[in-house]
């Protein structure tokens, strides 16, 4: 059975950082490409950013230069470090492995 969930989110103030982490489980994390999304309210789910198998990574403009995803393959674990957050930032974010979706966690961003 497929698991993922994620932890690290809660309330911060703008320009303040916060650290995600997803923890996998039910599939071979190593060989799987792994992903961050997030939805804000009255938006849709976005793409924030990808590691893959081979440790390249992909940010959307809008996070760029600000977030870090990384992985550990050892814990079977995907991390993403933002920084400099703003407002706009505010949103559930979302693991997603080839196989399924965490439930989120929440980020808020205060001004």
């Amino acid at each position: 059975q497929v698991q993922l969930a994620e932890s690290g989110g809660g309330l911060v103030q703008a320009g303040g950082s916060l650290r995600l982490s997803c923890a996998a489980s039910g599939f071979v994390f190593r060989r799987s490409d792994m992903h961050w999304h997030r939805q804000a309210p009255g938006r849709e789910r976005e793409w924030v950013a990808s590691i893959y198998v081979t440790g390249e990574t992909t940010y959307a403009d809008s996070v760029k230069g600000r977030f870090t995803i990384s992985r550990d393959d050892d814990k079977s674990t995907v991390a993403l470090q933002m920084n400099s957050l703003s407002i706009e930032d505010t949103a559930v974010y979302y693991c997603r492995s080839p196989f399924d979706w965490g439930r989120g966690t929440q980020v808020t961003v205060a001004s």
